[in-house]
């Protein structure tokens, strides 16, 4: 985007005031999980500032991500566009990675940027390109890693000694030092944690551990009903995790070495998510302290949802729910009362359009996704979504048109890390319908009312036949809709 072009989307027909504008805290962990926090409903792992943002804000019920894969999913967040629209199919960190977001897309930073914020992107970026609308930039390389983790400051790699989160929240809370009352900021603060290879803090390494976590109801899966599922082996945790424990004992028999890692991963998981809630603790202090609590908007998610033993496997990809489904949390106490829980869709495409709003400042007419704010101040429009479209493309052949030849091509190993089939879909209120298209055309229907764990594709049953018909109407809508010409 041209600063020309730029500037006309900061212009909004009625802008509010310099001090009358929230600041805003978008905050994002990798691969976290609704049921990983008691707000959610977590019995086990407490997670009090998460809950804070819930009690004082709103916690959304049913929001997704479109496309359930960390580098397309921060794409579809910056730009408010889907991942047909915005270039970024699969994951594509690399410098040298053969997709690129589309430059010419306007995303949230750059026009508040032009519209007077103060901005900066810390931690995990995970995305080709630097990061562009930033006044200042302190990310990760790649994945980064959790101990002495090496950040990009404003291009320059520095060193930096300690733990990955406490650090992130470390650098936040300095640029938030240095701003005063005279520009609203925008300060986008992404967590590396919990991701794989799920490394706690050293105090945090003994959290959990006289606890014997219960199996999830799907955690001994047969897939019996859905054919690509089935054939996602590498999608099992007591496979593709067992290398990363060097303490895993030796002998066990398969049962109990499936049970060790579930336990050992999911612990850990908690362990590293219980890090960035204390982190959040530190943030939400500073606001108090400042006297910025009120007139800040604080939207917290997760790239994308993530498998903790279910259907036995870990990763996402996959359009079933545990996957699919996203936390968010909403506060901003200047504008709605907190305590409210949502149950209306949203989508990760929703979150730009909902800071440019709140912010004053016009919606780029290239944002796909809907303001949220009608939702926060409960006066949702009688046309809000009731279903909402998904898209999963990351196999090399899918995403390049080269045949599955291609899955020898060393250019294209990193496209094909869990070698889940291309497919997309449609969830309404009670149905799921997904269809993997470079698969032989092959379909699932689950009806999640009686089905919720999505066990029974029911595709083929007679008795559903209607409403299969109905949700590839709707399917086709939604294609049309976002302009997916894939």
């Amino acid at each position: 985007m041209t600063r020309r072009q730029l500037a006309g989307f900061a212009a909004a027909p009625a802008v509010l005031a310099r001090n009358e504008r929230p600041n805003i805290l978008f905050m994002m962990t990798d691969d976290h999980v609704p049921r990983a926090m008691s707000c959610y409903g977590n019995r086990i792992l407490k997670t009090p500032n998460f809950d804070r943002l819930a009690e004082e804000g709103c916690r959304f019920d049913n929001a997704f991500c479109t496309n359930s894969l960390c580098a397309p999913s921060r794409a579809s967040v910056l730009t408010g566009a889907y991942s047909h629209i915005n270039g970024i199919r699969g994951n594509s960190e690399a410098a040298d990675a053969i997709e690129k977001i589309d430059s010419s897309l306007p995303t949230y930073p750059q026009v508040l940027q032009q519209a007077g914020y103060r901005t900066a992107m810390i931690g995990k970026w995970h995305l080709s390109h630097n990061p562009v609308g930033f006044d200042y930039s302190c990310i990760l390389p790649g994945q980064g890693v959790y101990f002495d983790p090496i950040f990009i400051e404003n291009g320059v790699k520095k060193t930096f000694t300690g733990y990955a989160t406490d650090l992130t929240t470390d650098i936040a809370l300095r640029f938030l030092r240095q701003q005063d009352k005279s520009h609203p900021w925008c300060l986008v603060y992404q967590h590396k944690a919990p991701h794989r290879p799920f490394q706690p803090a050293p105090r945090h390494r003994k959290l959990l551990q006289d606890i014997e976590l219960p199996h999830p109801s799907t955690y001994d899966d047969d897939y019996s009903t859905r054919r690509i599922a089935k054939e996602a082996a590498d999608m099992k945790f007591e496979q593709s995790l067992e290398g990363d424990y060097q303490d895993l004992p030796k002998g066990l028999p398969a049962k109990e070495k499936k049970n060790w890692i579930y336990q050992r991963f999911v612990k850990d998981f908690y362990r590293a998510a219980y890090g960035v809630d204390e982190n959040l603790g530190r943030i939400l202090d500073h606001l108090d302290r400042t006297g910025q609590a009120e007139n800040t908007l604080i939207i917290y998610t997760s790239d994308n949802g993530f498998y903790l033993g279910e259907h036995g496997w870990y990763d996402k990809r996959f359009m079933y729910e545990p996957s699919l489904r996203l936390p968010l949390l909403i506060r901003y106490p200047a504008l709605f009362r907190g305590g409210r829980a949502e149950s209306r869709f949203a989508l990760n495409v929703d979150y730009a359009p909902t800071m440019l709003d709140l912010a004053g400042v016009r919606i780029p007419g290239t944002m796909q996704g809907r303001s949220l704010r009608p939702l926060l101040e409960g006066k949702a429009p009688r046309d809000w979504r009731t279903s909402m479209y998904y898209t999963y493309y990351e196999n090399s052949w899918a995403l390049h048109g080269k045949g599955k030849e291609a899955m020898s091509d060393p250019t294209f190993q990193y496209f094909t890390a869990h070698r889940v089939g291309p497919h997309r879909g449609v969830r309404g209120g009670r149905y799921k319908l997904i269809h993997y298209y470079s698969e032989g055309d092959y379909w699932e229907l689950f009806d999640l009312e009686k089905d919720p764990d999505e066990l029974r594709n029911v595709y083929s049953e007679a008795s559903y036949a209607a409403v299969r018909d109905s949700l590839k109407k709707e399917m086709g809508r939604l294609k049309r809709y976002y302009r997916d010409n894939s």
